[in-house]
């Protein structure tokens, strides 16, 4: 069987099971071409000649080994060959932290314009980082920043620790263990970026079985999926500089929160994607509101 035999098998197979695609890819062939290249070590962007090359048995069999597990597991693919991309950069991930997805890429690779102007940017902070995929695509974007990135769970910070480590930003990305801004004593920041626990319990039930893989605290919050922001709406008027900004991602609990809000002069921002659930909010407005 030749590569371009395998992955296109492979992508029968997907379509014919019941899956969610949505963890890194949104349909069977991409899902399947990227199993299969990352399980076999192959580049992305490989040519005619090296997707008509044989395989050998051992490399189809370690294949069908992780295709039966999304199949049958529901395991998304990225825990299952622990690699997910995102703005633009690959990181490590496992079943400790959440598979990278969030629109705000989209928002770090425009440098955040028109919202901020890129060169004040000198700190951020990443409020529960899991894998610090958003710390470090910002420290990627913004050079001369530096990143604070804050997770409470161990498992995760691990996680962290081993993406700083793989991209060589040690001396600029800094992983603290705090319960929100609980150890960051006075430390004011140019930008606070969160992507927070945010789905309800009821929204939890409701989800497709690829997610029941993901860490379940990093997912549900309480108070209708509102708990953990409300606390980063209350703390960061203290850590934000005076020309500061937050954004945070509230997905599909967008309506609570504005239902819940109503004084907060948010704005909910566009995605070139389709996608939505991101709002922004300045130091200057949080100070105004009537939170």
């Amino acid at each position: 069987m030749t590569l371009r035999e395998l992955i296109h098998r492979t992508e029968k197979q997907f379509s014919r099971a019941d899956l969610f695609y949505g963890h890194g890819t949104d349909n069977a062939l991409d899902e399947a071409f990227f199993l299969v290249m990352v399980t076999l070590d192959l580049e992305f962007d490989c040519n005619e000649e090296q997707l008509n090359q044989t395989l050998t048995t051992d490399q189809i069999k370690k294949v069908e080994r992780l295709i039966n597990k999304r199949i049958n597991e529901h395991i998304p693919v990225a825990y299952l060959v622990n690699q997910a991309w995102f703005a633009g950069h690959k990181f490590y991930v496992n079943k400790n932290v959440l598979i990278p997805r969030s629109p705000l890429a989209e928002l770090i690779t425009s440098d955040f314009r028109p919202w901020v102007k890129p060169e004040s940017v000198k700190s951020i902070i990443d409020i529960g980082t899991g894998s610090a995929c958003i710390a470090i695509a910002c420290a990627h974007q913004f050079k001369h920043a530096s990143v604070d990135a804050i997770d409470i769970d161990d498992a995760a910070i691990e996680v962290a620790n081993e993406n700083v480590k793989l991209h060589q930003l040690d001396s600029r990305v800094q992983i603290i263990k705090s319960d929100l801004f609980e150890k960051l004593s006075s430390r004011k920041y140019n930008l606070i970026i969160s992507n927070p626990p945010y789905v309800s319990h009821a929204e939890m039930q409701t989800l497709p079985k690829e997610y029941s893989h993901e860490p379940g605290h990093a997912l549900v919050a309480e108070n209708d999926g509102l708990a953990i922001i409300d606390k980063i709406l209350r703390q960061s008027v203290n850590h934000l500089t005076d020309e500061g900004v937050l954004i945070v991602e509230a997905g599909n609990s967008m309506q609570a929160v504005d239902d819940n809000y109503p004084d907060l002069a948010l704005t909910w921002l566009e995605f070139e994607r389709g996608d939505d659930g991101v709002f922004l909010i300045s130091k200057a407005e949080l100070e105004q509101s009537k939170i």
